[in-house]
């Protein structure tokens, strides 16, 4: 089964709205409407099975919202899987975890930037105590900001990974858009997963074969970003720039069945 860790899809009545806003933060033109029928038939033209579905609260209130936004994406697609999300402000936490446990959902995904914190804010070491051995976590990592500015750097993420070994990280973007030499630096060749969404389009072939080749290969794990990437496209992309064989692209592409099946369901 093959997988696409890193995608994103909205409800039919916003999706255009935040079309527009990636497009105005990121400057990319987004390949997709942001529908999950539209992500679902790029996937599929692409070779690809299963896609993982994002999504991240922007304020405590937005919590149970989105979460089951991400349950009716599970219910209701056989070839969806979907994150829940929390906010460090929202009050009930516990219980919200045992609602997304009890309906199979993997992993939870926070964006420090979007969401308006820091990843080395204590406030998410509650968070990460519960997570641990519960649920996978997909981290945003990077940005154009300099990482002692930023609130998502990978040296951030090193840390919590030492504090919390027993925490399935995800560290998006090849360890940190557009922070590549700083994931070089504190993530890559420890034992996290990263993900290669929104990377090939940016990063240069040394630093990119410098990562895939110090990193273990089954925690590499094929991410596009859609509708930022098609999956497609991104698929191709990827074996093109660092040459790699059959047995190497099918790793990257099916690693993810192996991790989400730990947590939630996989398959």
């Amino acid at each position: 089964m093959t997988y696409d860790i890193h995608t994103h899809a909205y409800h039919p009545k916003i999706a255009h709205k935040v079309i527009a806003q990636l497009e105005d933060h990121y400057g990319i033109p987004p390949v997709g409407d942001g529908r999950i029928e539209d992500l679902l038939a790029k996937a599929e033209a692409g070779g690809i099975d299963r896609v993982v579905v994002h999504s991240a609260a922007t304020s405590p209130a937005q919590v149970i919202p989105a979460n089951n936004w991400a349950i009716g994406l599970e219910r209701d697609h056989p070839r969806v899987r979907a994150f829940g999300t929390l906010h460090p402000d929202y009050p009930d936490i516990e219980p919200e975890l045992a609602r997304l446990e009890a309906a199979g959902i993997s992993g939870i995904k926070l964006h420090a930037d979007f969401q308006g914190f820091r990843l080395d804010d204590r406030r998410l070491w509650p968070i990460f105590e519960m997570l641990s051995g519960r649920f996978a976590v997909m981290l945003h990592v990077g940005d154009v900001v300099p990482p002692e500015k930023n609130n998502s750097c990978p040296k951030k993420v090193a840390a919590i990974h030492r504090d919390f070994p027993d925490l399935t990280i995800i560290a998006a973007h090849m360890g940190g858009y557009q922070h590549w030499k700083w994931a070089l630096e504190h993530l890559i060749g420890q034992d996290v997963y990263i993900d290669t969404s929104s990377t090939l389009e940016f990063i240069d072939d040394a630093t990119l074969k410098a990562i895939y080749h110090r990193h273990p290969r089954e925690r590499i794990l094929f991410g596009s970003d859609y509708p930022l990437f098609d999956p497609g496209v991104e698929r191709v992309r990827l074996r093109e720039r660092l040459g790699l064989t059959d047995a190497d692209m099918e790793l990257a592409l099916t690693a993810a069945g192996e991790l989400l099946a730990r947590y939630g369901r996989g398959g």
